[in-house]
This record gives C-alpha cells, sequence and structure tokens, in this order.
C-alpha cells in the first residue's frame, strides 16, 4: 500500500502505463475478432495551438486499435498554420479527412460539419487540444465486440497539464440517469452510434458549451438505458490550458445556462413538470426540482420506538414544526416502552394530535423489520415513511423533496441526506460493492463529496432505512423487510436490492436533511451478542446477494471504501484484467474490508 492513497501518479505507474506484453495482448485480441468496428473519431478545430493540434492528431495515430478515421472540421480558423498542418497529416494518412468551413460559426455546426464526412458504425469525440491514450479505442472496440447491442459508450477520465502531467482523475458511475441530470458526466469520451447521432439531426445550435450534454439527453430518448456501458478505465486526458473548460468552468458561465436549457427540454419532451436551477451547493450543477400533484397523496410516517421519550419527542416535534407537507400520518410502534415518561408521552401524542396514532409491539427480541411489516396493515397512506426515533427534521421541505422523486413511475425508493449531530455526513447514499457501507460518512458539512457526488440528487443501489419514503405497494410487492433472516442490520440493504430487481430506481437527495442520532436507542454492536447476529446478517445478505455485492454501478471500481470517507483510489482497482499473464493485477483483493454501518 502506498503512503499516500490519493497518489494519482504512483496509481498511474502501477495500474495505467501499457508495457510491451500488454501491446501485444491487446494486438492478438484484435487479430482474432471478425468484422471489428470502424470508429470515427469527430474533431472540429479553431485556432488551435500548434502543439496541441498536433498532440491530439499524433494521439489518434497512435492508436493500437487500427479500425479507425479521423474527421476534422476546420471552423475557419484565422490562424494560418492550422490549415497547413491539418493539410500536412491529411496528405500523408488517408484515414484522416478534413473540411474546411469558409465562415466561422459555433462548434455545433462545425461538429456537424465533421459528421457529414464520418463513416464509422461508431463516432467519438476529441476536442482539438486534448488526448487519446494509445489503449483508449482497443478497450472502446473490445466492449463494442462483447456487446453488440450497445449504442451509447463511455469510459472514465482525467486532465492533464502542458507538461503532460496526468491529474484530477474522475472515475465514474455506471449510468447514473439522476445523476445525469444533475451534471453531465459523460462528458469524455462518448463513443455513439452514429446511426442514432443521425437520426436525432446531429448536435443543435444554440446550446454551445453544452452541446455535448443536448446530444446526449436527445440521444438517450432514442435507446435503452440496457445500451448504455461504462468502460471504468481512463480513456480520456482533458488538456488543462488557459481559457479550457477543463480549468475552469466559470470561465464559460455560458455553458451552464446551455446545460440548463437542455435539460428543461429534455423534462418538457417527456411530459415532466419539474423546475430547473443551480445547484445550492454546487453553482455549475443542476438541480431539478420536481413538482408536486395539487392533491397530495398521504404519507404514513413508520417510528418504531422504545423508551428514550426525549428522542421521540425531538423527532416528533421537529416533524410538526418543520414539515410543510401537508397530508401525512403518523404511526408509532409503541416496542414494548416502559419508563413512565416515555407512556405518559405516547398517550399525550395519541390523544392530542388527531393525525398520530399508536399500535403496539410486543416481542422478546428486538426485530426492527418485523415490527415495521406489522405496522403497514396499520398505514392509512399509499405512500410509507420509515423514520427512526433518533431522527430530527432539518429543512421544512424534507418530505416534499422526498415525495417529489416516490411519486415519480421509475422511482422506487427514497432516501435523504442525514447528518451526526456535530455536522459530519451519516448517511450519503449506501455502496454495496466493495462490502456495505455509507457514501462520504464523516464528510465535514462544508464539502460536496467526491465530483459532487455528497451535494447531487442520483441513484444508487440502496439506501438507509432510517429515513426512506416508497409506496405501500411497491413495499408489498417485494414482501417487505425479512423478518426471518435480517431481523436487525442490512434488512433496508435487501429491501432496496429487492426494489431495484424488478426495475424501479433507488434516489438519494441532499434536498431533504435530518440529523440522525445513530445507536441511540439501541446503541452499537458492541458486545458479543450483537456481534454474533450482526455477522450472521452480513453473511446471509452476501450469500443472497452475491454478485450484486461486488461491484455496485453507483461507485466505481477504480475506487476504494477503506478512508474513513470513501472515494480513496483502489490499490489495486477491481478492473477485470485483459489476461492474467499480460496485464497488471487488476484482480479483486482475497478480502474487503467492510466499514460496519452502526444501527
Amino acid at each position: 500500500m502506498p503512503r499516500n492513497p490519493e497518489d494519482y501518479p504512483l496509481w498511474i505507474k502501477k495500474y495505467d502505463t501499457l508495457n510491451n506484453n500488454i501491446i501485444s495482448a491487446m494486438h492478438e485480441h484484435i487479430a482474432q475478432w471478425d468484422n471489428p468496428p470502424l470508429i470515427s473519431v469527430v474533431m472540429p478545430v479553431y485556432n488551435t495551438d500548434e502543439r496541441w493540434l498536433r498532440s491530439a492528431i499524433d494521439s489518434v495515430l497512435g492508436q493500437i486499435y487500427p479500425q479507425w478515421e479521423l474527421c476534422i472540421a476546420d471552423n475557419a480558423s484565422s490562424e494560418p498554420h492550422v490549415s497547413g498542418i491539418l493539410k500536412e497529416y491529411a496528405k500523408k494518412y488517408k484515414r484522416i479527412k478534413i473540411k474546411f468551413i469558409s465562415e466561422n460559426g459555433h462548434i455545433s455546426a462545425a461538429s456537424n460539419t465533421a459528421l457529414e464526412i464520418v463513416t464509422g458504425e461508431f463516432t467519438t469525440l476529441l476536442d482539438h487540444d486534448d488526448v487519446l491514450p494509445p489503449n483508449a479505442l482497443f478497450w472502446v472496440a473490445k466492449e463494442i465486440m462483447e456487446h453488440p447491442d450497445a449504442m451509447l459508450i463511455y469510459s472514465d477520465e482525467d486532465k492533464i497539464d502542458e507538461k503532460g502531467k496526468r491529474f484530477a482523475p474522475h472515475f465514474k458511475s455506471d449510468w447514473n440517469p439522476d445523476l445525469f441530470l444533475s451534471y453531465n458526466y459523460i462528458t469524455h469520451p462518448g463513443i455513439y452510434r452514429t446511426s442514432i447521432i443521425r437520426k436525432i439531426n446531429g448536435f443543435r445550435e444554440g446550446y454551445e458549451g453544452a452541446q455535448d450534454y443536448d446530444l446526449i439527453l436527445r440521444f438517450t430518448e432514442q435507446i435503452n438505458e440496457n445500451q448504455i456501458y461504462h468502460i471504468p478505465r481512463v480513456l480520456y486526458h482533458s488538456r488543462v490550458i488557459d481559457g479550457s473548460t477543463a480549468k475552469n468552468n466559470e470561465q464559460k458561465p455560458y455553458a451552464l445556462i446551455a446545460a440548463k436549457k437542455a435539460v428543461s427540454e429534455y423534462l418538457t419532451r417527456k411530459n415532466i413538470n419539474a423546475e430547473v436551477m443551480s445547484a445550492p451547493e454546487l453553482a455549475e450543477c443542476i438541480r431539478v426540482k420536481y413538482e408536486l400533484p395539487e392533491s397530495l397523496p398521504l404519507v404514513s410516517i413508520i417510528i418504531p420506538t422504545r423508551n428514550k421519550m426525549s428522542l421521540l419527542k425531538t423527532c416528533v416535534e421537529s416533524i410538526i414544526n418543520k414539515t410543510d407537507y401537508t397530508n401525512y400520518e403518523i404511526i408509532i410502534i409503541d416496542n414494548n416502552n416502559d419508563e413512565p415518561k416515555a407512556i405518559a408521552y405516547l398517550n399525550y401524542l395519541e390523544n392530542s394530535m388527531s393525525n398520530i396514532r399508536r399500535i403496539t409491539y410486543h416481542n422478546d427480541t428486538f426485530n426492527y423489520s418485523d415490527m415495521n411489516n406489522a405496522a403497514i396493515k396499520h398505514c392509512s397512506g399509499d405512500f410509507i415513511c420509515f423514520l427512526n426515533n433518533d431522527t430530527e427534521v432539518i429543512n421544512k421541505e424534507w418530505l416534499s423533496e422526498m415525495m417529489s422523486h416516490a411519486i415519480r413511475p421509475e422511482t422506487g425508493a427514497v432516501s435523504a441526506r442525514l447528518w451526526y449531530p456535530d455536522d459530519t455526513l451519516q448517511h450519503g447514499g449506501v455502496i454495496v460493492g466493495p462490502g456495505i457501507a455509507h457514501l462520504h460518512k464523516h464528510m465535514n458539512r462544508n464539502s460536496c463529496g467526491y465530483m459532487g457526488r455528497a451535494a447531487l440528487i442520483q441513484n444508487f443501489s440502496a439506501v438507509t432505512g432510517a429515513c426512506m419514503v416508497l409506496r405501500k405497494k411497491t413495499f408489498l410487492a417485494v414482501h417487505g423487510f425479512d423478518a426471518v433472516n435480517l431481523k436487525v442490520a442490512f434488512n433496508d440493504v435487501d429491501l432496496c436490492l429487492k426494489i431495484k430487481k424488478t426495475g424501479l430506481r433507488i434516489l438519494w437527495t441532499p434536498y431533504a436533511e435530518l440529523y440522525h442520532h445513530e445507536s441511540a436507542t439501541r446503541g452499537y454492536e458492541d458486545n458479543p451478542e450483537k456481534l454474533k447476529r450482526f455477522k450472521k446478517e452480513l453473511s446471509f445478505v452476501r450469500r443472497r446477494w452475491k454478485d450484486s455485492l461486488l461491484n455496485d454501478f453507483a461507485y466505481s471500481p477504480n475506487l476504494a471504501l477503506t478512508s474513513r470517507q470513501g472515494c480513496s483510489y483502489a490499490w489495486p482497482p477491481r478492473v477485470p484484467s485483459l489476461s492474467k499473464s499480460d496485464m497488471p493485477a487488476f484482480s479483486r483483493p482475497a478480502s474487503q474490508t467492510t466499514q460496519i454501518p452502526k444501527l
């Protein structure tokens, strides 16, 4: 293990550096392919510095995979060296095709001009000052050969400075539709089936700065989500020079305006009523605020409790005083309360509040799953909200925000951003890839997390049951919590995985916020009996879900969860190797450190 787990140059040296054995293995694979695809690289050019223009073109010429063409459109460059360089390359290499535009126009028009000379089955985009690593098109072609249904492919990327130093890797999730509506995390490289690009008439003028974003939004409307593939390898280097978006997004404020316009029109085309605005904590990103119906559905908030009257009082009164969603009822599960103060408070609530009811649950052993399952038949609402008694509402929109997503037909379950009382993060979504852990746990409140993901709406494989909203019929359809095998721990993870298996999405939103005084009621898993039960339940989840727990779509095999807040580089990555003998050791370590959540 390196001294610094964030040492990207060392990570590159160990896991992302080509050698003769690797290159030979790639050539052997290529030789075995029947009818490998022609990949067209589209590059609009305008007054590019000679160094970067030659570097970009040379990076295509240096591809290990040979079936490519480079289609360049010069957008009426006024610098004379540009046309000279382009003609030089086109004369020397037949696979480089050039179109010269007489009048300078927008990048969208220039890109469309380059698309006119594309003949490849797939098209990818290269900015005129960026770089493709030599193995980029090999991995793309390999993905296409293995997935003939592929329509859209993307990979990880990083940045490269003027001296050739790589930095700031973006290790991406697999297709994450709600995260994509927060910002264009695909960016580079996107590899598109050319027939679909032509079907949607390529790029649209008026979206400059976000033309790729608009293209992908329209592109995805023509395909199925299972035709989108992510290659978890760094296959693109964005050049950082003065004036580039890669250096500073704020240098191109018009890009955010265009991005909002693209997302807003996408939602309109899908008949979705929503407001598109800047994300509060990340001005360069987007928040989609979905509208609630005029007639608000009834939400049944289920709160199990045993004694600890002060906790329950804080929770209930925060709901009453800080909830702008008006149509809810509270179902309190009386789990063997025997403290006089707790009993008195329950009696007070039941007698004074018309929308609060108490149900009794008697069981000698604590069974979170069973008591919540039993409470469902007492719920009048079409939607249910599981809420721990050790939570406290922070913002009045918490339930409105969660319900605005829960009513979406594609949504299976929604959870919130939960904070510890010391304003460090308790829940930012659950990762079920390497082990089971909360993403960004213990992150400070003034941070937005890895690539802003602690501050943006997105999809996960699982979220916490400490605050979860979903349709009652969805809960019943998957037979609720597993009260036999998961009485205390991982029942929420198991529930989410069951829901996700039906095709519905699991969603986390940072715009619903609560404090979570975690483990205040039952304490921690810190005695032999609790630890034994915990390990048994963890073992069961691993047996039941097997491969689903190996690589979480919402995380990256290039990232580990062994650090305090997650998102450090994986040493080694869990990316499948091309050949055990010829490629770096990308295999999964024999054991993974599992962060055990406190209950």
